[in-house]
Formats: C-alpha cells, sequence, structure tokens
C-alpha cells in the first residue's frame, strides 16, 4: 500500500512531502525545492532524486553531509542511471545508490514506473530490453523514447545502474572472487564490468573491495551449496516491524515461512533457482540474509524483499494525509511507519487469496499449509524449518483437485485460476498496468472485486485501494465510528487520497 512524509528546511519554511508526492511535475524538475531540500540535508528525500555537481563530477543522495554546493555549480537528476549517463560517478562519501528506493515507483502506476519495477526485478538481465518491452506491452523504441522522457535515461542506461548496484553489494559484502561477481550482477564480459565500475565509482572493482573491508560482512558457502550474504536494506522511518510480523505470523504456511518475535524468514522461487531469506528488523535498516543456490538473482531476491516489507514506503507522506482525519489520528500517533504488505510471488499470492476467500485467516492458512505438504518442492538444502518452495501453479492446475477441501466450485475456480497463469492467459508480476490486470482477474470465476483488489494491493503495491468490501475492515471502520456501508466509507475515504491502502491498514487494526 503505500508511504507517508513531510520535511522541515532549516532555512525558512516547509517542505511538504505529501505534495511532492501527489504533484503533476516530477520533483527532480523543481530546482528550488530540491536544492532546499539539499540544504537542509533531510535524509527522507533520499532516493527521490539525486544532486549532480558539476565541479566535482560526481553525484550524491539530497543529504550528503560534504559541503552544499552553490547553486550554480548543480543539476539534478530522477535516477542514478540518468546522472551517470551525464557523465557522473557516485559520491563514495555519501553512497547515493545505498537509500531506500523513491517511493515514486509505488504512488505511480504508469509505464516509466512498471518498468522500473521490473528492471529492478532483473528482467533486462535475463530476458533483455526485447523481453521488458514486451512485459510491459510496448514496442522498445516506444519504451525507450518515454523512459528518457520520463527519468533521463533509457532502458540500458538504467539496467546498468541496477548491475553497478548488485555488483558493488556483491563487491563489499561478499569474498567472492571479482570474475564471479561480474557474471553474477549481468554483465556480459569482466571488461564491461571493470569499465562500468571505473565509470560509476571512480575506482576499480578491487579497490572498492579494499575500502569497504572493515564494514564487509562475509559470505560463506550455504550447507552444501549456493552462497549466503548479509545485506542491510534501508528504510525510512518510522518503520512498524511489528505489524508487519504480526501479519506475516498469523499467515505462515509451514515449511514455506517462519516468523518469531523478531523476525520473519521464507522459502524464494527465484529466476535461477530457489533461495531462503531471514529478515531482522533494527534500527534504520533490515538485516537481510540470504542463502542464494544461484547468486544471480541477487538483484531479484532484494527487490522481491523490499516489496514485500514495503521497506521504500514514505511513512511521513502517508501520515500528513492520514492524520488529518480525527478518526485515524490517535491510530497514526499511537503506530507511526505502519507497512502494506507485500509478496514475492504473484501466483502464489493469488492462489493464497483464494484460498482465503469467506474463510478465517487461520482456516487459509490450513488449506494452504495442506497445498504446500502435498504439491511444495522440497528444498535440496533445508535451512532449519524452512523446506519447502510453495506449490507452482502448473502443479496445482494439474494436481490441486486431489488436494483442495470445500466445496466443488471454489475447487474448480482455484484450478481454473492455476491454469490461467499456467499458461500465461493471465500474468501477474510487478509490471503488469493496475486496471488491465484487474480485468483479467475479474474474468475468472471465483475472482471479484475484493481478491482482485487485494492482489493489486500486495503484488502490484498500489497505494490507494480500500477493499471497502472486507468485512473485517468494515467492522473496525465502525469501530472508529466512521460509516461501515461500502458507499459509506468510500466516500469518507477520498479524504485519505492517495494512501487509501495505508488507511485500510488501520482499519483493520482497529477491528
Amino acid at each position: 500500500m503505500a508511504d507517508f512524509r513531510q520535511s522541515g528546511d532549516p532555512a525558512g519554511g516547509t517542505i511538504d512531502l505529501v505534495t511532492t508526492l501527489t504533484r503533476t511535475e516530477p520533483l527532480w524538475r523543481d530546482t528550488e525545492r530540491c536544492y532546499r531540500a539539499v540544504a537542509s540535508r533531510d535524509s527522507r528525500f533520499d532516493g527521490q532524486f539525486v544532486m549532480a555537481v558539476r565541479t566535482t563530477g560526481i553525484y550524491c543522495r539530497p543529504s550528503c553531509p560534504a559541503i552544499t554546493p552553490k547553486p550554480d555549480n548543480v543539476r539534478f537528476y530522477p535516477t542514478s542511471a540518468a546522472a551517470q549517463s551525464g557523465g557522473y560517478r557516485a559520491c563514495r562519501r555519501c553512497l547515493p545508490d545505498a537509500v531506500p528506493g523513491s517511493p515514486e515507483w509505488n504512488v505511480r502506476a504508469d509505464l516509466a514506473a512498471r518498468a522500473m519495477r521490473l528492471i529492478a526485478d532483473g528482467t533486462v538481465e535475463r530476458e533483455g530490453v526485447p523481453g521488458l518491452a514486451s512485459r510491459l506491452g510496448y514496442s522498445e523504441r516506444q519504451l525507450g523514447r518515454v523512459l528518457t522522457a520520463e527519468l533521463g535515461a533509457g532502458p540500458l542506461a538504467l539496467a546498468r545502474a541496477h548491475r553497478a548496484h548488485s555488483a558493488r553489494l556483491l563487491i563489499e559484502m561478499s569474498d567472492m572472487p571479482l570474475a564471479d561477481v561480474a557474471f553474477a550482477a549481468g554483465f556480459a564480459s569482466i571488461r564491461q564490468f571493470n569499465d562500468t565500475v571505473r565509470e560509476v565509482f571512480a575506482t576499480t572493482p578491487s579497490g572498492l573491495r579494499e575500502s569497504a573491508s572493515r564494514r564487509r560482512l562475509p559470505a560463506e558457502a550455504a550447507p552444501s551449496s549456493g552462497t549466503r550474504l548479509v545485506l542491510r536494506l534501508p528504510y525510512r522511518p518510522p518503520f512498524d516491524a511489528n505489524g508487519l510480523l504480526t501479519f506475516f505470523g498469523d499467515r505462515a504456511v509451514p515449511g514455506v515461512e517462519e516468523v518469531t518475535e523478531t523476525g520473519y524468514a521464507r522459502t524464494l522461487r527465484l529466476p535461477h533457482g530457489a533461495a531462503t531469506v531471514r529478515l531482522t528488523p533494527s534500527d534504520g535498516h533490515v538485516r537481510c540474509e540470504l542463502h542464494l543456490v544461484d547468486v544471480r538473482d541477487l538483484g531479484s531476491a532484494v527487490a522481491r524483499v523490499r516489496r514485500l516489507f514495503d521497506l521504500d514506503a514514505d511513512p511521513h507522506a502517508v501520515a500528513g494525509v492520514l492524520a488529518a482525519d480525527p478518526a485515524l489520528a490517535p491510530l497514526v500517533a499511537a503506530t507511526p511507519g505502519i507497512r502494506v504488505p507485500g509478496a514475492v510471488d504473484g501466483a502464489e499470492l493469488v492462489l493464497r487469496a483464494m484460498l482465503g476467500q469467506q474463510v478465517s485467516v487461520a482456516a487459509a492458512r490450513t488449506a494452504a499449509g495442506r497445498l504446500t505438504a502435498e504439491l511444495g518442492e522440497p528444498l535440496a538444502v533445508p535451512s532449519g524449518s524452512l523446506t519447502t518452495l510453495f506449490p507452482t501453479a502448473e502443479a496445482v492446475a494439474e494436481h490441486g483437485a486431489d488436494v483442495l477441501r470445500g466445496p466443488r466450485r471454489r475447487i474448480e475456480s482455484i484450478q481454473r485460476a492455476a491454469e490461467a497463469m499456467a499458461r500465461h492467459e493471465v500474468t501477474v508480476h510487478v509490471g503488469r498496468d493496475a486496471g488491465e490486470l484487474r480485468a483479467e482477474l475479474l474474468e475468472l470465476p471465483g475472482i471479484g472485486p475484493w481478491t482482485a483488489d487485494y492482489v493489486l494491493t500486495r503484488v502490484l503495491g498500489v497505494p490507494d485501494l480500500l477493499l471497502t468490501g472486507d468485512l473485517v475492515l468494515r467492522k473496525g471502520a465502525a469501530a472508529l465510528g466512521l460509516p461501515d456501508d461500502p458507499a459509506g466509507l468510500a466516500e469518507r475515504a477520498q479524504a485519505w487520497r492517495p494512501w487509501r491502502s495505508y488507511a485500510g491498514m488501520y482499519l483493520w487494526r482497529a477491528a
């Protein structure tokens, strides 16, 4: 669902981040607003744009601790890729790429935002620009023109920046041989890897590793195969970790997920193989321990985990809108930094949502556990209680009738949805247009508005959807003195735009 924010400007006045994220003009084009953010060194702007300094040839995050350059010497870009295409290299002091991603890609639903989500998931490395364009439903030429106009760089440059970021993580956080890092990060050759690192970071790969040796968290061989990596995933505080752990704990599928008082773990089905991840929220970051069968999946794993925990959200922007409603204000104050749980696999989320229709959370969990026990794929190397991958759509389509329990029509609906996804008649991924995906889901038997909107909220991260048909959510609304009928609640919720998904999380809590 989305984010919140607002920030102060020591020079006087306020930089309103609610307006920033809902304005029609991109923030990076408003040089006065951007410069005020840089002068304030406000970390809440990190990830929304980068500042390039003409006199030094570097680009920085807005909160860089270096002396603020003169206005005439700076230029603002929407992405690191755009700055790199402009001939600038990353600042080695503030590490502008080691920040939460822009919340803009969650708020926006246009082509550029959908492309950015797929690029972060590694689509260009796996399928090339033609594959990216095909997933988005555009020609390569159209896609390149739109991305260059919106983001200051084309798909190849954006993917190159993503590869550079993955390479930096592996160089600094692991002891992998540099040649292996090159291909794991998606580079076609050692020379391309060396040239990119030198151009982006103004040093060699070995120099980057040497300078990071003090803060490196060693990579180790997994129990029998693969690679173990420990990363720090930053977020914008405040961060309601307890709310996420409670949500996932109530729904955890045995063998697939594990939730404790301090963290969450699960198995992952990634493009090149299986993986497990253990997430432990901490101050300013989430500790992420990954076991990857194939290290080429690093970028994909990180992108999916960030979406799962809504780490790119901007809590001050959300709070700035929701706290203006007297009914929600006490909840916003009591639980700052609420997040909307995401998903790591679209097909899995669709099937689990259908299993949860018109039954309790506990019953849905039992049904998902039974399905996993019978049709899930065992991990070659289990990690504690994590033993199994959630069943594929293909497995459920072929064998679901032998495992599923309940009314025959419901079982047939789940099988039909699984068949549609297995045959790619319906594809559920972060690059989909929300309206088109919703229409396709509603055409499937057994899927109504609640299920379709729930999928959009969790898979696509749509920040402005309120499930007014949800009985528990309406119960929470009634407890707060809000209208509890769908029409009345929808009308009241107009004031919560563009963060109605986050408002829904508060209403669920109130129930």
